[in-house]
């Protein structure tokens, strides 16, 4: 049995999920999970610690360097489509082990991101709670074992009732997220406009700040911190992937999925430059909140009703983040299931609500486990590393499949083949270098864990195992 066979491709094909979701509902579940503790967390460790004032030159690298993956995803989204994502594509580019491989990395990226944000919802929850309604929650109700609790419950809380939400139906989870994506955004125009006439153009003198060495021989700021926060904040863009797991519910997959993957990629970038320039103009970059910068700026300025407001809409930004990076796992686990690499009952799928809603249970129930139980930030960087690896291979399989299958249907082409790819291979691959050993360590394990799988059980019930393959 080859590793490498490879499944046909059908963009259009009928698959039992309900197409329903247009352009519009793609670039907002886009915005959904990306817009959120990227803007109102990474914002304040990217200037106070690496970049300064020349924050806004971080993210318009991170942006070039996202936009490089982002176009290799828009082609392979109009030409391949379905709802695994890279998995998906390298499955139908490059063959069945390399997609095992990236799928693999995948489920670690969704549920570790999807733990590691609803643990993040329950520390804002708990500071509106207490801030603004003087209800103190228990600490040891709001930490995990390894921190002195005992479970954190509004983390287990806040996934459950995500898993509810998905289980009703997509055009629902839909709704639910645009409108918390219109309340989001509407919290960053009012972080805008109050904060913009304020702002103190001394505070942007110098722009790039002097490079300093710190006692442990830490480097920052200069050019290099420039380039540092860019490693950094490239993280804040994640998510726009998030939109190719929705191929087999978008109305119009072959338009509307490189429509969803740019559209929010390019808000995004423009929002995060405008957001980031305006933080440093209100407050020294030397004096910037680290915890939540944008909150902490509208006190700064004594507006305390527009930080409760910042704060408030913080906690929907997050929202939206964990319920598209859940929504995103579950549709990775389903085409995986249906490819016969993981076991078929989580396909199906349930008559009314056309979702797989046994498996968005069972996936809500690991993941509120996790983030309950476990100190998750200690992992958190594996994420960066699952998703540049699926960077990585959604450029490479641009690059074989216009050498393979040069014929094949584009509605939407990569402009520059092969130098945008090679450029986004590039980059995933230096940021991948970048990450600590402890961090490989961990990759290595989970992938020892993944391989045995594939050798033992999904090599053999994979449906291209078949006679009739």
């Amino acid at each position: 049995m080859s590793l490498m066979r490879t499944k046909a491709i059908d963009p259009n094909a009928h698959t039992g999920l309900r197409r329903c979701l247009t352009a519009w509902d793609l670039t907002l579940l886009g915005i959904g999970c990306v817009i959120g503790t990227g803007i109102f967390v990474l914002t304040g460790v990217a200037a106070a610690e690496h970049a300064g004032p020349a924050i806004v030159l971080s993210f318009v690298l991170s942006g070039l360097a996202c936009a490089f993956s982002a176009l290799c995803y828009a082609e392979l989204s109009s030409a391949i489509g379905g709802s695994g994502s890279a998995y998906g594509y390298a499955y139908a580019g490059i063959g069945e082990f390399p997609a095992w491989v990236i799928g693999w990395l995948l489920l670690l990226e969704y549920t570790v991101a999807t733990a590691t944000v609803s643990i993040g919802w329950s520390g804002y929850f708990a500071k509106i709670l207490s801030g603004f309604f003087g209800i103190e929650l228990p600490a040891e109700w709001t930490s995990s074992p390894s921190e002195g609790g005992i479970c954190n419950v509004p983390a287990i809380v806040i996934v459950l009732v995500l898993a509810v939400l998905l289980s009703w139906g997509v055009k629902e989870s839909a709704r639910f997220n645009g409108v918390m994506v219109v309340i989001k955004l509407a919290t960053i125009a009012i972080f805008i406009a109050i904060a913009a006439p304020h702002i103190n153009t001394d505070n942007w003198t110098p722009f790039i700040p002097e490079r300093v060495v710190d006692a442990n021989g830490q480097s920052h700021f200069g050019v290099m911190g420039v380039a540092t926060a860019a490693a950094l904040i490239f993280f804040a863009y994640i998510g726009f992937d998030a939109v190719s797991t929705a191929g087999e519910e978008a109305i119009n997959p072959q338009r509307d999925l490189p429509i969803g993957i740019l559209a929010s990629l390019a808000i995004c970038t423009l929002l995060y430059i405008v957001v980031s320039g305006i933080l440093t103009g209100v407050v020294p970059y030397t004096q910037i909140d680290l915890k939540a910068p944008i909150a902490a700026a509208m006190g700064t300025l004594g507006i305390s009703w527009a930080q409760g407001l910042v704060a408030t809409g913080a906690i929907f930004g997050i929202t939206t983040v964990m319920l598209v990076l859940f929504y995103g796992l579950t549709r990775i686990v389903l085409a995986m299931s249906r490819d016969g690499l993981l076991p078929s009952p989580m396909a199906r799928l349930h008559p009314r609500t056309q979702t797989p809603v046994r498996l968005i249970i069972g996936a809500g129930v690991v993941i509120a486990l996790i983030a309950g139980l476990s100190p998750i930030g200690k992992v958190a960087e594996l994420v960066n590393l699952g998703t540049l690896g699926a960077f990585f291979l959604v450029c490479l399989s641009v690059i074989v499949l216009r050498r393979t299958r040069p014929k094949m249907a584009r509605p939407f082409r990569t402009p520059w083949v092969p130098l945008v790819p090679i450029l986004g291979m590039g980059f995933c691959g230096a940021l991948m270098a970048s990450l600590p050993g402890l961090t490989w360590i961990a990759f290595s394990v989970w992938m020892v864990i993944g391989l045995l799988i594939y050798f033992l059980y999904s090599r053999h019930r994979s449906a291209l195992a078949t006679p009739t393959a």
